[in-house]
């Protein structure tokens, strides 16, 4: 397919997608014509990209999970260098859950409202 497909298909503009292909994580191959040449394989590495993007990942952060899937895995997360990015990311939410509860305690303190009990899900370790 090519780049204007590939876009709608996945639901990126063609900019983003030259720009992918700009930091690598997206290669192109090209016709003949010099037109840009996809398949459902990229379409896969483009919804993981985004997928991951709306998560708070930034692009570069993406890298071994596209790797990953690049290298035959089912999912992006199947590889080490991913698991560990991952698990970065989550202590990264954890931490700002724990500065948004301390906020959220200190302006019911103000409102003389008493705190939330915690989620469970903040004082989960991960592994």
């Amino acid at each position: 397919m090519r780049i204007g497909e590939l876009g709608r298909r996945a639901g990126v503009s063609t900019r983003t997608l030259r720009h992918y292909e700009d930091m690598g994580l997206l290669p192109a191959r090209r016709r003949a014509n010099g037109y840009r040449e996809y398949d459902d394989h990229d379409l896969r590495v483009v919804a993981e990209i985004r997928s991951l993007v709306d998560l708070g990942f930034a692009l570069e952060e993406t890298r071994p999970f596209v790797e990953c899937l690049r290298a035959g895995h089912p999912t992006g997360v199947s590889c080490l260098a991913s698991q560990e990015i991952q698990r970065r990311k989550i202590a990264e939410v954890d931490a700002w859950l724990g500065r948004l509860h301390a906020v959220r305690d200190e302006l019911a303190a103000q409102l003389g409202t008493p705190p939330v009990p915690r989620c469970a899900i903040t004082t989960r370790e991960t592994t």
